[in-house]
């Protein structure tokens, strides 16, 4: 048995080996990053995840307007969240005041101190 490796014939270089190429002199062609997109169930939502999936054309210098734009959509979606009329906020009942302190702050009604 012999382990030497067989020398090249003459104008063939060297073999081919398998695994990473070290690369080109040009810097690579994008790639789609193949990253799993899982649906909320929220379409807005969704449709803004999905947008991610354009980075995956274009050159890393691309990446940052998209993802900025994603940012942007969801942070929108989330104040309109925030912006929804809710229930209306407790109010006193008609011709209450509240009690105001020496200083004209309201303060805290008096406590009664039994013993």
């Amino acid at each position: 048995m012999n382990d030497a490796v067989p020398e090249a014939e003459p104008g063939q270089g060297r073999p081919q080996e398998a695994g990473p190429q070290p690369p080109e002199d040009g810097p690579a062609a994008p790639a789609p990053l193949n990253v799993p997109r899982t649906p909320t169930g929220h379409p807005e939502t969704d449709a803004h995840v999905e947008r991610l999936a354009d980075a995956d054309h274009l050159t890393t210098d691309g990446h940052a307007e998209v993802y900025e734009d994603v940012h942007r959509g969801l942070r929108d979606a989330l104040t309109a969240l925030d912006a929804r009329p809710g229930p209306p906020a407790p109010t006193r009942p008609p011709g209450t005041t509240p009690p105001r302190g020496p200083s004209g702050l309201v303060s805290d009604p008096p406590h009664e101190h039994r013993s």
